[in-house]
């Protein structure tokens, strides 16, 4: 359920790792400059980027530099192979650094040990006054615990993870409930009016009609 920002100029490139991740179950958006990346890292809650350096407007360093506030992790991805452009990417915070060309299964070896390091340290997620623990799964809500499903976990930590875009009831079906679940779209129905229930996110989780819902910023 990570959501991962794709930042790369080359939109075959791009659409090639968006294609993999999204084979792998991430979520993913993408970004074709430094500054449209900027503005979707403002908007969006993002597990982790990938990163070129040679990109249109701003670089990826200069990018680098203005995300440090967010604490997401960063995998540099770029044709630069010397040391000099590795020991820069990796003092300006980046996790791991990737030289092109390279093979998808080695991407998503490191994408799978970064967000492994990142969670040890990153175990709780918060929207306005609520806050998830994730290995706990406990919700907390002005600080006093709120009850919920496991499922009802696994759906507000998706709606949390992916605030302000429109998730259709198919996809949160996929990824709450898996390939094979055959029940039907009301199924998330039920559970999205519990969660504005115990939560009282009436006015937060809006319903996208003809698709699905969002939970507003």
């Amino acid at each position: 359920m990570e959501n991962i920002l794709i930042v790369e100029d080359d939109e075959s490139i791009s659409d090639l790792i968006k294609m993999n991740l999204n084979l792998a179950g991430y979520t993913v958006l993408q970004a074709l400059d430094g500054s449209k990346a900027l503005k979707m890292i403002k908007d969006n809650v993002f597990n982790l980027i990938i990163l070129d350096v040679m990109l249109p407007e701003i670089d990826g360093f200069e990018v680098m530099e203005h995300i440090k506030e967010y604490d997401i992790p960063v995998i540099f991805l770029t044709a630069k192979d010397s040391i000099l452009d590795k020991v820069k990417g990796l003092r300006l915070g980046a996790d791991d650094y990737i030289v092109k060309p390279f093979e998808c299964i080695e991407l998503l070896a490191r994408i799978e040990a970064v967000l492994r390091r990142y969670s040890k340290g990153n175990n709780t997620i918060k929207y306005k006054n609520i806050e998830v623990l994730l290995e706990e799964r406990i919700v907390k809500k002005n600080d006093e615990a709120v009850e919920l499903t496991y499922k009802e976990f696994d759906l507000l930590n998706l709606l949390i993870s992916n605030k302000g875009m429109a998730l259709s009831r198919e996809l949160i079906l996929e990824k709450i409930w898996g390939y094979d679940y055959f029940g039907e779209t009301r199924t998330v129905d039920m559970h999205i009016q519990r969660l504005r229930k115990k939560l009282n996110l009436e006015d937060s989780i809006t319903t996208v009609f003809k698709v699905g819902y969002r939970l507003e910023k």
